[in-house]
């Protein structure tokens, strides 16, 4: 077996597809959100966000592409469903509760990012197609996204159930 046909180049393409349709479905949430929110005190912060990701997306595309990896529409169509049914449980994105539901989940996401940077960091010596990212620097991003999202977060819980 070559390696490019090994399991282990196999699983990290699984591995970053499932990454990249997180993402999709990370821009997917922005967007509703940065609709509902677009004229209040959180259309530039969601914006900012969206940006963000889509440049860690495209980051990521990119090291698809180098690792001779492709791009799996199954699983962004997965993705960008799993969203779409999110938005039941989520609900009203407009109100401080339903905005917490949200920015859970984008801090989840981010954390997941987080741990990608760090995975493909910790095997990088064997792909050297990764060896000119800097993940460190990837990994610290999603680190500071995830301290402005978890500090919104706290904010909408202390509005969500104010007594």
């Amino acid at each position: 077996m070559s390696e490019q046909e090994s399991p282990g180049r196999e699983r990290l393409h699984t591995y970053l597809n499932d990454h990249l349709a997180g993402s999709v479905a990370a821009i997917e949430l922005l967007d509703k959100l940065i609709e509902q929110h677009s004229e209040d005190r959180f259309a530039k912060t969601f914006r900012d966000w969206r940006a963000e990701i889509q440049t860690d997306q495209e980051t990521l595309r990119n090291l698809i592409q180098k690792l001779g990896a492709s791009e799996s529409a199954v699983r962004k169509a997965g993705a960008w469903l799993a969203e779409k049914f999110s938005r039941i449980e989520v609900g009203d994105m407009e109100d401080s509760a339903g905005l917490l539901q949200a920015l859970e989940a984008l801090a989840l996401g981010i954390t997941g990012k987080r741990l990608l940077w760090r995975s493909l960091a910790a095997i990088s010596p064997d792909y050297p197609a990764l060896q000119g990212t800097d993940l460190s620097e990837l990994e610290k991003r999603a680190h500071d996204q995830f301290e402005r999202v978890e500090n919104l977060r706290k904010e909408m819980a202390r509005e969500a159930f104010r007594m």
